[in-house]
């Protein structure tokens, strides 16, 4: 039974949670919040974590806060390094261990975990994911000093980490099993014309392989590849994607499919339990890109404060962080019929699909083309208007 006294619990201090009090305050600046977090509740841009080390920036240089702060500036209790262990539909309730926290309205706002790559060796203790600020902080102990640097996964994170290591100094190999990097976002011509950039700056690619063993050799790693090439290493990032948390919303009796699925209102499928950010699954999509999260922490504030108000996924392109090539790319919805019409000079690609009725459905841009993104999305339709 809902007790409307209670807080509201918003359990994740990532951009999702964040963003979300921070909307609330501007509509209810006496609502009682309570914020938990597995971690030390700091607030930072996660994008920003595939930058740091081309900027020589630490995990504190890039913290904008600390939870300490936050609580402060927005007048709420935050409990950090604190994990739920239950959640208590029926009763309203959240359980830390056995301590049991009422609320009145609850937001899942935990995000993604890393997934983890299977492999043989004793050197699975070297491959670190770099999912959050204080995995970036372990990740740069662990380098400091050192100069070679494997990466798993040629997607969005493994080629922005891959040139960010290398502008910090480092010696880059990726190794990934796909024909061409960034295959979920990017046509091949264009993925060539980054990929090349990137080889320009020194990062050397093993496309098609598979990592199936690492080994400890000495200080450093020794990866072998599915061809049999063998890698040498200081260190391994993986970067082999991310899925939602979904385990406790399970164990809770709340629905789940690729994310914890929710409606238009971010309401999931148990009454005052709502969902945004990398874990939500809204109407069918898992979108894990900060303008859907800016647009869920928005609607999802009006909402909880009286006023039902759906979100709007409008023309949401996505930036690749790979300055020696800049990309931007609006990837058309899957299963979408069409084909690819490709211009390219060097680096400069202006790649768009179209239907046979020639309506633009998405686009890539590399290089200079990508200053072309704001004509072309005015001709885009809404992600979910």
């Amino acid at each position: 039974m809902s007790n409307s006294t209670a807080p509201f619990v918003v359990i994740g201090t990532g951009l999702a949670g964040y963003n979300l009090v921070k909307e609330l305050r501007k509509l209810a600046p006496e609502q009682e919040i309570i914020m938990i977090t597995a971690d030390d509740g700091r607030n930072y841009s996660k994008p920003m974590l595939s930058t740091g080390f081309g900027k020589n920036k630490s995990a504190d240089e890039l913290a904008m806060g600390s939870a300490a702060d936050m609580a402060a500036q927005l007048n709420i209790v935050i409990r950090t390094h604190t994990s739920v262990t239950k959640i208590d539909t029926a009763n309203h309730k959240v359980f830390v261990g056995e301590e049991p926290i009422s609320y009145s309205k609850l937001v899942l706002a935990w995000g993604a975990e890393a997934i983890r790559p299977r492999m043989e060796g004793d050197g699975a203790d070297r491959v670190f994911s770099i999912n959050d600020l204080e995995d970036y902080a372990s990740f740069r102990a662990i380098v400091d000093g050192k100069k070679r640097v494997l990466v798993m996964g040629a997607g969005l994170i493994g080629c922005e980490f891959a040139n960010d290591m290398v502008n910090g100094g480092f010696e880059v190999e990726v190794v990934a099993p796909c024909e061409h990097i960034l295959p979920t976002l990017l046509p091949t011509e264009a993925a060539h014309a980054v990929q090349e950039g990137l080889e320009g700056l020194g990062v050397k690619f093993h496309l098609g392989p598979l990592v199936t063993r690492i080994n400890r050799d000495g200080d450093g790693v020794v990866a072998q590849l599915s061809n049999g090439t063998n890698v040498a290493a200081d260190a391994v990032v993986s970067a082999i994607g991310l899925r939602p948390r979904l385990d406790l919303a399970v164990k809770a009796g709340i629905q789940v499919n690729h994310g914890i699925v929710a409606d238009r209102l971010l309401q999931t499928s148990e009454p005052d339990v709502y969902t945004l950010g990398d874990c939500a699954e809204v109407e069918g999509r898992v979108l894990l890109y900060v303008l859907p999260l800016m647009a869920s922490a928005r609607a999802l504030a009006k909402t909880l404060t009286g006023t039902p108000t759906e979100v709007s996924y409008g023309v949401m392109p996505v930036t690749v962080k790979t300055p020696v090539v800049p990309v931007v790319v609006s990837p058309a919805a899957p299963d979408s019929a069409g084909r690819w019409i490709i211009e390219r000079e060097g680096a400069d690609v202006q790649a768009e699909f179209r239907n046979e009725a020639g309506d633009l459905l998405g686009y890539a841009l590399t290089g200079a083309k990508v200053m072309n993104k704001v004509a072309l999305n005015k001709e885009l339709p809404a992600i979910m208007p």
